[in-house]
């Protein structure tokens, strides 16, 4: 016989969803497993945050500043990042599918075992460049370039 334990919704986590959060500092800020699904980001600054596991779905990120941040395993599916800064991030595990890069610096993001389109892959391949300082692993190789 089959037993299921229910789920418990997280009452005190970060839920930022739906909510305009445009040129907000959230800079070294622990949002671990955060949820900021449809959240207008942009301009927001997340310099240095951990968003391990964290909740981005359909969040507009236009010129977001998320150099050094760590979004380990975050859903990033479905968000536009065009012009933001992602040098030095670490996005292993991160799935970023029907999302968009355009003028986004990449320089030392580790995006090793992320799910990305392959298109977009291809379009930040020709961008790509440098190492990432926590994990030591280069951008073109975290993104498979050739």
């Amino acid at each position: 016989m089959l037993s299921a334990t229910p789920v418990l919704a997280q009452l005190d986590g970060i839920n930022y969803t739906n909510i305009n959060l445009n040129n907000r500092d959230f800079s070294n800020a622990d949002l671990v497993g955060g949820v900021f699904v449809s959240a207008e980001m942009r301009k927001t600054n997340f310099q240095g945050a951990d968003l391990t596991n964290a909740i981005l779905t359909k969040g507009v990120l236009l010129g977001a500043n998320l150099r050094g941040a760590n979004l380990t395993g975050a859903l990033v599916d479905r968000v536009t990042l065009d012009e933001a800064d992602l040098s030095n991030a670490i996005l292993t595990e991160a799935t970023l599918m029907r999302s968009r890069f355009y003028n986004t610096n990449i320089t030392g993001a580790d995006f090793t075992d992320a799910l990305i389109d392959r298109y977009e892959v291809t379009k930040l391949c020709d961008r790509a460049s440098g190492i990432n300082p926590v994990t030591g692993v280069s951008t073109r190789d975290s993104l498979g370039c050739r």
